[in-house]
This record gives C-alpha cells, sequence and structure tokens, in this order.
C-alpha cells in the first residue's frame, strides 16, 4: 500500500538533548525496569499490517509477532528516527521507518489492521487530532493498542502536582511530555470503543513519579464508524 504523499519539515519535532537522554533511559528500563515485558504483551497476538506512532528508538521492533505483515513506523523525532531506522534492521518482520507526525499521518484510509502507541500519547501537541488520525487509517473493526501513562487515579496529591509539572517545567525538561493526561477518557473520546486493559505501576517498587501511573490496553475502530 503506497504512502500518502505528504511532506514533513526537517525538524518538524526536534528535541536532540532529550532524545539522547531517553534513548539511553528507556533501554536501561526495558533491561532492568520490566518494559520489555510490557511491551511484548502490548503486541502479542498482531497480525496483518500495522502501524505504530511515536517508535522512539525502535524498542518495540524486537517484540512483533511474526504473523505481522509490515510495521509502518512514525516517528518525526530525527535522531530517534535514525536509532529506530538501525532498530528496523534487526526486526523479524519488515519495518519501514517513516518521517512525520500523530496529527498528518501520510498513509490512506482504513490501511491498517491494527495500530500502536506507546508511551507517546503525551507527547502529541494536539491529541484529539492525532487520535482522529489514527482512527481514520484502522480499518473498522482494527484493533488499537495502547501502553501510556497518565493521571494518577484518585484526584489526590499526585494528580494535582501532574497539572502543576504539566503547566510549568515538565513538557519542555521532557520534550513534550505531558503527565496528567487520560488516556482512556481521550480514546473515549475520539470514539474508540475501549476495550480491556490493565492500570500498573512503573516501576511496580520504589517511589511514585509523575510517570509512574500507566494503562495497557486495546480499544477499536467500531465497525459502525463513519468516518
Amino acid at each position: 500500500m503506497p504512502l500518502r504523499p505528504a511532506r514533513v519539515p526537517r525538524d518538524a519535532v526536534h528535541h536532540p538533548v532529550f532524545a539522547r537522554f531517553y534513548a539511553r533511559m528507556s533501554v536501561a528500563a526495558d533491561t532492568k525496569g520490566g518494559i520489555a515485558a510490557h511491551r511484548a504483551e502490548l503486541l502479542s497476538g498482531l497480525s496483518g499490517r500495522v502501524i505504530e506512532i511515536g517508535a522512539g528508538n525502535g524498542l518495540n521492533f524486537a517484540h512483533y509477532p511474526r504473523a505481522v505483515s509490515e510495521v509502518v513506523a512514525i516517528e518525526p523525532e530525527r535522531t530517534l528516527r535514525r536509532l529506530a531506522a538501525t532498530a528496523a534492521l534487526h526486526a523479524d518482520v519488515p519495518v519501514d521507518v517513516v518521517p512525520a507526525t500523530a496529527e498528518a499521518l501520510p498513509v490512506k484510509s482504513e490501511a491498517f489492521d491494527a495500530a500502536v502507541v506507546s508511551l507517546v500519547l503525551c507527547t502529541v501537541r494536539d491529541l484529539p487530532r492525532a487520535l482522529s488520525e489514527i482512527r481514520r487509517v484502522l480499518r473498522p473493526g482494527g484493533e488499537l493498542r495502547f501502553f501510556e501513562h497518565g493521571l494518577a487515579p484518585g484526584g489526590g496529591a499526585m494528580a494535582r502536582a501532574q497539572r502543576v509539572l504539566d503547566l510549568t517545567v515538565w513538557p519542555f525538561l521532557f520534550g513534550g511530555c505531558h503527565t496528567a493526561r487520560d488516556p482512556i477518557a481521550a480514546l473515549d473520546r475520539a470514539g474508540f470503543g475501549v476495550g480491556e486493559y490493565r492500570r500498573l505501576r512503573i516501576p511496580e517498587k520504589g517511589p511514585r513519579l509523575p510517570t509512574s501511573f500507566a494503562v495497557l490496553g486495546v480499544a477499536r475502530r467500531p465497525f459502525e464508524d463513519g468516518q
């Protein structure tokens, strides 16, 4: 399926300092913090054509099952995109790393059997538009697999702290990340049918961080979606 023509500015998203930090931190989190097991769970059972939004440095690629025929991996940040392209060379499935943003996916409508978002919805600039784009490119009934961190449950002190951080230093320091977004509510508002999901704490033990509260699960584009 050919990509839809689109031009993405070279620096549409460019966080070189954060990208280098994230590349090191994410590998350590995978090997020592148990994130690799969550990635494997996220991608288990997928098949057909898959679009991954915000592929980062490509750590998901090693976990795609062989039943996946192709992965189109969207990554707007050029430092991370170079790392993802290297990771794609070692994947067991075909992976095409593409420069684009979540808000303007350069692919045809209803072209994919599944979409994957993994620790990325916190960073997109326009979350409703990004989710609308994901819904557009999924076939009716297609799955959206998600593994995202977000707002602490219960509305207590941590949730209040997350909101303050989002309005001040956190997005600036951490590549546009917003800790107080609610992935489940956002998916529901975007018209996805949210299926099974479970809440996680990352890391499972130790101090609670603004990014400790996560959800992992699946949503679907409804069959009757009139988009």
